[in-house]
């Protein structure tokens, strides 16, 4: 009994010693010196009024001042310089750099500071708002590129490194295990007109301000993450951060630098998640897959036989469960590149082979569907007309123009509201309503009643 004891205790012993000698020296190493140090330098025209000689010695001996001659000030216009910083990562020797696009965005001027501490400016090569990213350059060569790793590999509970320069300290590594995979925190706004990144790998590794734009590192030293978020009510780290799978970054970066901007594939199908109340509604006999609600007439999806009421069961022969995890799909995909979709239908397995389509493609064909009017959570919205433009002076908006039952109706909203953002996205139209039909989670929306000046914000859980 003593010998199986001690065997045990040795065996376990071993378990925990191997668990915590895990040794990071190898991966900080191979990647400290590709993550760089971004220094951002912004120029801003505010306005002021220059009282007379600077001051007001006059209006000490003038309190009556019938012709104004005193308090005639006018605007002057005064130039604000403000900085920001954050992490970039070296992809390839000579000189092209992945960080997020919040980092550079709208920069003046941009210093990249190598980890051997020499400075560079640097200049945008292209940004991609929707998934958070950008790619700058510096020119010099023989630089330390980073490895790409395969994100599509990454296991919840295997370790991670973060580097990256948190607080402006400098080649900062973290370490940390991958929590979660495929997360959808809803952070990226749609302002470069095509669909957000909502897929993240999410990791318990400490990072702060200033890790934007750095490595999420494997325990080889191969890029598996962008560093792009913390959840944080205080803007400090608060146990959770989250970063853009490197497949997503890679394809991005490859675009960028090949065409200037990101090419969007779409399949022209809205899909929407299984949970237990979807699938007693209809009668489905599992909750695998995602359910097809949607499909643009005449796009890759419609043309390939997928059919509203399909359950997508792997895309590019891989599960699909989620919408996050059909979004980081598609998100790796390019136009014109033909990818099988196996679908349940009636009981039946299916394949279907989809040539996707341009994004902005399959935008123009839903727009032209959708008609002037649509029922958006039970309630008939339609977009704002030129004269309203004008009177509200907006560029878009949309308008209830009648109240059903349902979630808009149930937060208290009225015919006649003008919605002037979804997600913090003025620049709304009636596609981007239509999409709220199928989404899942927590959805802002801003706007306001003609006529009483006050403006709402009201967030909703679908």
């Amino acid at each position: 009994m003593k010998k199986i004891f001690l065997t045990l205790t040795l065996v376990f012993g071993a378990f925990i010693g191997n668990v915590y000698s895990q040794d990071f020296t190898l991966a900080a190493q191979k990647s400290v010196h590709s993550v760089v140090y971004i220094q951002c330098l912004y120029h801003q025209q505010t306005s002021y009024y220059d009282d007379f000689f600077n001051n007001d010695f006059f209006s000490q001996f003038f309190s009556f001042d019938p012709f104004g001659m005193f308090n005639q000030r006018q605007p002057q216009q005064r130039m604000r310089t403000y900085q920001t910083s954050g992490s970039g990562v070296i992809v390839s020797a000579d000189g092209y750099i992945v960080t997020n696009n919040h980092v550079v965005a709208d920069a003046d001027s941009i210093t990249v500071t190598l980890n051997d501490r020499r400075e560079y400016s640097a200049k945008i090569i292209g940004t991609d708002a929707n998934n958070d990213l950008a790619v700058i350059k510096i020119d010099v060569s023989n630089l330390d590129a980073i490895e790409y790793g395969n994100s599509d590999e990454v296991q919840v509970g295997q370790w991670v490194l973060a580097v990256g320069n948190p607080f402006n300290l400098t080649s900062t590594v973290t370490a940390g295990i991958v929590s979660a995979k495929a997360r959808n925190i809803n952070i990226l706004s749609s302002k470069g007109g095509g669909e957000k990144l909502t897929s993240f790998i999410q990791t318990d590794a400490a990072m702060n301000p200033g890790n934007s734009g750095g490595a999420l590192v494997n325990t080889k030293g191969e890029l598996i993450g962008v560093n792009a978020a913390i959840a944080s009510n205080t803007g400090s780290y608060a146990g959770y951060s989250f970063a853009i799978p490197v497949n997503i970054a890679k394809k991005v970066v490859n675009d960028i630098i090949q065409y200037g901007s990101t090419q969007q594939a779409s399949a022209g199908i809205v899909t929407r998640e299984i949970d237990s109340k979807f699938q007693n509604e209809k009668k489905l006999k599992d909750n695998h897959g995602v359910y097809v609600q949607n499909v643009v007439k005449n796009a890759a999806g419609d043309k390939a036989g997928i059919k509203e009421g399909d359950i997508i069961k792997k895309i590019d022969n891989k599960e699909v469960n989620t919408g996050s995890e059909v979004s980081e799909i598609m998100t790796q995909l390019s136009p014109n590149e033909v990818i099988e979709f196996e679908i349940e239908r009636n009981g039946q397995i299916l394949v279907k082979s989809v040539k996707l389509d341009d994004q902005k493609h399959t935008e123009d064909l839903a727009t032209k569907q959708l008609g002037k009017e649509i029922e958006v959570l039970g309630a008939k919205i339609r977009e704002i007309t030129d004269k309203e433009k004008q009177d509200y002076q907006l560029s878009r908006g949309l308008v209830i123009n009648k109240i059903g039952k349902g979630v808009l109706a149930s937060q208290g909203l009225k015919d006649g509201f003008v919605i002037t953002a979804i997600d913090t996205n003025p620049n709304i139209t009636l596609k981007d309503a239509n999409e709220l039909n199928s989404r899942k989670g927590q959805v802002v929306i801003e706007g306001f009643y003609p006529n009483t000046g006050r403006s709402y914000y009201l967030v909703l859980v679908l």
